[in-house]
């Protein structure tokens, strides 16, 4: 099968095109030439911009594919010039494309940790506007044009990607303090927030997937994320462990600790129910969560970015080390000041009786200081 990747060199596209070199397809790879990476065995480049009709209509001119990956350009523009020149086409869209918390159609608990793919989705009778909108668009546009039958479509909405190359990878908030020898580490609301991330391998495999199972996947829509999701906290920590690093998390306001880093410092949680992706495709994180995080960091160790360069602007994240240690000092002295606040101890009691003789009612513990006693078996 002939196989057109478009992108190939960012986070995910080595994983995609050594995959389909391994079932033996014939690949191409169509990018901007701003990035080059090495492939298992040598592929066919085209250098063009893939944001644009008037650039990636001339450089597929004559040219024909059974299968196009589109992961990298503008995806709208990229199905509309495939018309006629592919039979299958998977693409990938994202999380913005939900409807934000604050939409009703959510009810009255709002969204879920993990939203499905068939939840409140951004439109224009909901004031939809900006970037989540023109996602939405897309995507209706691509199936729009699988239904028409100009080829067999299939979308994936990525989650937060991190692994090697990967733009904007928030664990780098991480490892460059690590690296540079700080002590303290700023958490918003305890650092207990969890988001949709997916480690590149991973994600690149759900796609194969679905090459994989051409049928099963026409005109279908997947969340894609790892299987098993974490806090900040807990990705923290663990990054910290690897480097073999020790600091104190210094907890804040979320809305303080946005100062510190807005991206990566998330205001809720946002995770994705992958249950159809499962369910239908198969799929299973080939990296186990833990060695993904621990892999990615390590991979930054050795590649470190430039200081204030391309990936730090994307990051948002100024390392602003000065101010940092202000916030935190702030945040550890009115901890310490609350804490002389006294409350009254009305101690603690199980909420099943525990009678030490027949019939005898629910009673609280004597001694107010004492554990709660364990539920009788």
């Amino acid at each position: 099968m002939r196989v057109l990747v478009i992108g190939g060199t960012g986070p995910t596209g080595p994983h995609l095109v050594n995959g389909l070199i391994a079932r033996g397809h014939d690949v191409v790879i169509l990018h901007g030439g701003f990035h080059e990476v090495e492939f298992v065995q040598p592929v066919e480049h085209i250098h063009t911009d893939p944001h644009f009709a008037e650039t990636l209509g001339p450089a597929l001119a004559g040219r024909t594919f059974d299968l196009v990956i589109a992961t990298y350009g503008r995806i709208r523009v990229i199905a509309d010039v495939l018309k006629g020149r592919t039979a299958r086409l998977i693409t990938v869209s994202g999380g913005a494309v939900y409807a934000p918390p604050e939409d009703p159609r959510w009810g009255p608990l709002g969204p879920p940790i993990a939203v499905a793919e068939d939840s409140p989705l951004h439109d224009e009778t909901h004031g939809a506007q900006g970037l989540p909108l023109k996602i939405r668009k897309t995507e209706r546009a691509v199936m729009a044009m699988h239904k028409a039958g100009h080829f067999s479509a299939t979308v994936f909405r990525y989650p937060m990607i991190y692994g090697p190359h990967a733009p904007a990878n928030p664990d780098w908030s991480i490892v460059r303090r690590i690296l540079d020898g700080r002590r303290r580490f700023v958490v918003g609301d305890g650092g207990l927030t969890v988001l949709r991330r997916g480690f590149a391998a991973n994600v690149a495999h759900a796609l194969l997937l679905a090459v994989d199972k051409a049928d099963v996947a026409a005109g279908r829509i997947y969340n894609v994320a790892d299987d098993v999701q974490h806090s900040l906290r807990q990705r923290v920590d663990l990054i910290a462990r690897a480097l073999g690093h020790e600091w104190e998390l210094v907890n804040v306001p979320q809305q303080l600790a946005r100062k510190v880093s807005p991206l990566w410092v998330p205001q809720r949680h946002f995770a994705f129910d992958t249950t159809k992706l499962r369910t239908e495709l198969g799929y299973a994180d080939v990296v186990p969560t833990a060695q993904a995080i621990v892999q990615s960091a390590q991979w930054l160790c050795r590649h470190p970015p430039k200081a204030g360069g391309e990936l730090e602007k994307q990051l948002g994240d100024p390392f602003a080390y000065d101010a940092e240690d202000r916030l935190m000092h702030l945040a550890i002295q009115s901890l310490t000041e609350a804490s002389v606040v006294e409350f009254p101890d009305i101690g603690t009691a199980h909420m099943y009786r525990h009678p030490k003789k027949p019939d005898e009612d629910w009673t609280p513990s004597s001694n107010a200081n004492a554990s709660p006693p364990k539920e009788s078996t």
